[in-house]
Parts: C-alpha cells; structure tokens; sequence
C-alpha cells in the first residue's frame, strides 16, 4: 500500500495515500500524539498505524472529521485509545456502517480489487468513545476539535493545531467537494468561512495535498454560486 508523510508543520504531518486521494494526519506533542482519520478498513488501518509507530512511541489519541467509511473504518488498529468526534458522528457510523459497506465493497469488486473489497467486508467500525468539540492538551501544544458548522454532513470535525487545519472533507484539492445526501450544501459556504476565520496557513483536505485560505475561499465562493 502506498503511502507517504507530508510535513506541514513543526511536528505536523500529514499523509497521502494515491488510493482515493486520501490524506489523514498526525500531530505530536511532547506527551501524546494526535491521529486525523484512520482511513477506510482494518487493514487501511493497521498499515496507518504501523506508519504512526515508526514515527513515534507516544500514546496515541485518535480524532474523526466525520463518519463516511475512507475516515474511519480503520479506527480499530489504534485502540485501546481515545477516539474523539462530534456525537452525530457516532451515531452516523451506527446507523450507515452496513450500507457503507455493501456499497464501497460491490464498488471494489466492480474494480477487480476484492482485496480491499473483502477488507471492507470484514470491517467492523468502532465506535468513537469521546465527544468533540473539546480541546486536546498534547503537552506543549493543544489540538482544538472544531465543529466550524455543517456542510460535507452535519458533523463535521475539524483540527486545528497553530496554524494549520485538518479541514476533512469540507476542503478537497484535485476535485470538486463532494455533496452526498448528507451534506448540507446551503451552510457549506458559511462554514467554511467559520474554518477561514481560523487563520491557517495551510488548510489539509480529507483529500488532496495541503492548500492555502485562497484556495479554499475560492471553493467556498464556487459553493456559494446558485
């Protein structure tokens, strides 16, 4: 599986993967470290986690911008820890992890890739256990969990660590954002200018490399057209 890190940030990174254009995150702090989304199956997910040890020893805490399956499916390889999202998340991933599977598993099969089909399969989701927004003490840096409004879906979650912000998929490069029947498109705009008001400088999208406030006014501007 591919994959690579990114620095964004002192002690900031994140990291890309080709297979849908993921990206995911990591922050380290002086006593703990923060994980941005676990990808999208146990197995997506114990490769993330093997990469995040050879980065760092330190305890791991783990947060969730929201609940489609690329986010957090892999959550399972990071445990026992905290796992962090807005509630309607947890609820979200009860209520469409099934659904989430059948459709991304026939969609793999499709592909000829029943490798990553049979994963999703044999993927049951946790649950997360903590409820954002919250602020993380990291030791010698906190991580903020901002909930900015709705758009993607109604629970999206967002990091925000000095100046960068793991936007989620409220921010895509490479293509369009993508509006789902769980989207809220009306508030995306708004939202996003919650997410600017923040001040990064440097944006990280759930997918595509990391972008500017430019880039992503200008997609809130393009949202924001009738």
């Amino acid at each position: 599986m591919d994959g690579r890190w990114v620095e964004v940030g002192d002690g900031v990174l994140a990291r890309r993967y080709a297979e849908l254009d993921l990206t995911v995150g990591l922050v380290l702090g002086a006593e703990r470290a923060l994980v941005v989304d676990t990808r999208g199956d146990a197995r997506q997910g114990a490769e993330l986690a093997r990469a995040v040890r050879a980065v760092t020893p330190l305890p791991l805490t783990v947060a969730i911008t929201h609940a489609h399956f690329d986010h957090c499916f892999g959550t399972a390889a990071f445990l026992p820890c905290p796992v962090y999202a807005h509630p309607d998340c947890r609820s979200a991933i009860v209520a469409t992890a099934g659904a989430q599977r059948a459709h991304w598993a026939a969609h793999y099969r499709a592909h000829g890739d029943d490798g990553t089909a049979d994963a999703i399969t044999g993927t049951e989701p946790p649950r997360p256990d903590r409820a954002g927004p919250a602020r993380l003490d990291l030791g010698g840096r906190t991580a903020e969990l901002i909930h900015p409004g709705r758009g993607h879906t109604d629970h999206d979650l967002v990091v925000h660590v000095d100046d960068v912000v793991f936007a989620g998929d409220l921010v895509e490069q490479g293509a369009p954002p993508s509006v789902g029947p769980d989207s809220v498109p009306a508030e995306w705009p708004a939202t996003l200018d919650a997410l600017l008001a923040l001040a990064p400088r440097l944006v990280v999208p759930g997918h595509g490399d990391p972008v500017d406030a430019a880039f992503v006014a200008e997609q809130r501007d393009r949202l924001a057209r009738p």
